[in-house]
């Protein structure tokens, strides 16, 4: 975690941006971005946004696609999108 909490108040508010949202919607890094720093200061904050959006994938409590099918972070380039863990349909 960063020395100024940063990392964790970034998870907490992807969490929380999905929550005030449809169940089958998603989220950009760059929403979590902008609601954790400061008008010039966003872009700075995307690289860790994407990195809080790893370590809930993680955990269980995300999912990252591209193109509305699931990918692994470490491997995905361009732009994804970040959307709460959808059950299985089997």
């Amino acid at each position: 975690m960063s020395q100024d909490g940063t990392d964790a108040k970034l998870e907490r508010t992807i969490l929380d941006l999905l929550e005030q949202r449809a169940p089958t919607s998603t989220i950009c890094p760059s929403d979590a971005a902008r609601a954790v720093g400061s008008e010039d200061g966003w872009r700075d904050l995307m690289e860790p946004a994407r990195h809080a959006a790893r370590r809930l994938v993680e955990a269980g409590q995300v999912e990252i696609t591209q193109g509305g099918s699931v990918v692994d972070l470490a491997t995905a380039r361009g732009p994804i999108r970040i959307r709460r863990v959808r059950p299985d349909p089997s």
